[in-house]
């Protein structure tokens, strides 16, 4: 009897570490931004009211995503759903902007390694980002709510912006866009770049709500490091929405980082980026154009 009782137990042990071994998960989320509002601001005079509605329609669709986490017991893929592009968007373009909010590539994340992988494309050129993920020093509250019938906790941190994802730039107050007309007025400058209309914090405040029914420290792009499936993430601007779980499925998604591109540090893609941005800026400064084709230069 003895020996029928220790057979049953070691099987279901057994059971249990394959259970947790084959353990995997996919979990939809949906990604909008707050697109900035171009009234009030020193833009172009020559666009028109209705050019600058379009305008902000298109940023709105930009800033409007779908993706795909899928993640087992250590590690996850987080991928863009691919969408075809609409008539007259080209690839290249939408590519481009995508390593700007957010997007592009496959993120993969390591938690027991504590090392993330990402391929993005910039430029015309191929990047294999590979680096430790970011530590965040998550405050823990007692605040629950439901996300799609899991009860969640909340829990907040402070991270340092990136200066390579647009979505964290901020609109100047009023106060400080007048400061740098009068600092230009008195350079003798006589145009102003779109660009000024905005400014990039140091620092931002994320709100995140997991669910300890989901026990993995995973969640959407480099988030991670909490007792449970982080399901929403917020930053002021953008928020990150689980819309759909599914545990267990029968099909497995092969999960593992890409291959492709040249290998970089996080840091010295973020150089690289700022360094051919700065290039782009001035090599179009005195242009007239519009903020969805780079900086907007204003005579007066």
């Amino acid at each position: 009897m003895k020996k029928i009782f220790f057979y049953m137990t070691l099987m279901l042990a057994c059971t249990q570490i394959q259970a947790q071994k084959d353990f995997q998960g996919m979990a939809v989320y949906e990604s909008k931004t707050q697109a900035p509002k171009l009234e009030g601001m020193r833009t172009n005079r020559d666009i028109t009211p209705e050019m600058q509605k379009n305008m902000e329609e298109r940023m709105k669709q930009m800033l409007e995503k779908t993706f795909i986490l899928n993640f087992d017991k250590s590690a996850s893929i987080y991928k863009e759903e691919e969408k075809l592009d609409a008539p007259g968007q080209q690839g290249g373009m939408r590519i481009m902007m995508n390593s700007f909010m957010g997007g592009g590539g496959t993120f993969y994340k390591d938690v027991k390694s504590k090392t993330y992988t990402v391929d993005k494309e910039f430029m015309g050129k191929e990047f294999l980002v590979v680096d430790s993920l970011p530590k965040l020093n998550w405050k823990l509250e007692q605040e629950t709510k439901q996300i799609g019938g899991y009860t969640c906790y909340k829990a907040t941190a402070v991270k340092e912006a990136s200066k390579t994802d647009f979505r964290n730039l901020r609109p100047k107050n009023n106060d400080d866009k007048d400061k740098k007309q009068d600092e230009k007025k008195t350079s003798g400058e006589t145009k102003t770049n779109f660009q000024d209309n905005f400014e990039m914090p140091k620092e931002i405040v994320i709100t995140a709500w997991y669910s300890p029914e989901i026990p993995i420290n995973q969640g959407p792009e480099n988030y991670w490091g909490l007792p449970g499936l982080i399901l929403e993430v917020n930053d002021g601007r953008t928020t990150i929405l689980c819309s759909k779980i599914v545990l267990n499925a029968k099909d497995k998604v092969e999960i593992k980082p890409s291959k492709k591109g040249k290998v970089i540090s996080q840091k010295d893609y973020d150089e690289t980026v700022i360094k051919k941005m700065e290039e782009f800026r001035e090599m179009n400064r005195g242009r007239e154009g519009g903020p969805g084709g780079g900086p907007v230069m204003i005579r007066r």
